[in-house]
């Protein structure tokens, strides 16, 4: 608003210096001329701070929906794979050694509870499906 308010001053300078020029008749026409010019400079202000204001809740946004599936890259899914299979050898000898089956069962359950757990943390939606029917009698999942 710093840079209006120079040619605010000139407006309203120059709304004062046709009113003494013109007299008070057109005193009510010229003040409502001089409001109509403001309020357009304030609805201009106001629009130009809603799209600023919506242009970096969307960037927000897409920042946000980007940052969510960078950390889901296929390297990281690859990477965090092998690493469990890998720990998987040394888990299931010692798991086995230990406690035969039941020791076994036990390092596999937590192997793949430890996935499970990685692959709803980079894909939470992924079994937040609903059911609906297509009118075929066919079910169909849906997100």
């Amino acid at each position: 608003m710093d840079a209006q308010g120079p040619e605010l001053k000139k407006e309203l300078d120059a709304t004062l210096q046709a009113r003494r020029e013109l007299g008070e008749e057109y005193e009510s026409a010229l003040v409502d001329s001089f409001l109509e010019k403001v309020d357009q400079r304030i609805d201009g202000a106001v629009e130009r701070r809603l799209r600023r204001h919506l242009a970096e809740q969307q960037m927000t946004a897409a920042r946000g929906a980007r940052s969510s599936q960078a950390t889901d890259s296929w390297g990281e899914r690859f990477g965090f794979g092998i690493v469990s299979l890998v720990l998987a050898i040394p888990l299931s000898a010692i798991g086995g050694g230990i406690a035969h089956l039941p020791g076994l069962l036990a390092a596999w359950a937590g192997i793949v509870g430890v996935n499970v757990a990685q692959v709803l943390r980079t894909n939470p939606g992924l079994f937040r499906g609903r059911r609906h029917g297509s009118g075929k009698g066919d079910d169909a999942w849906e997100d």
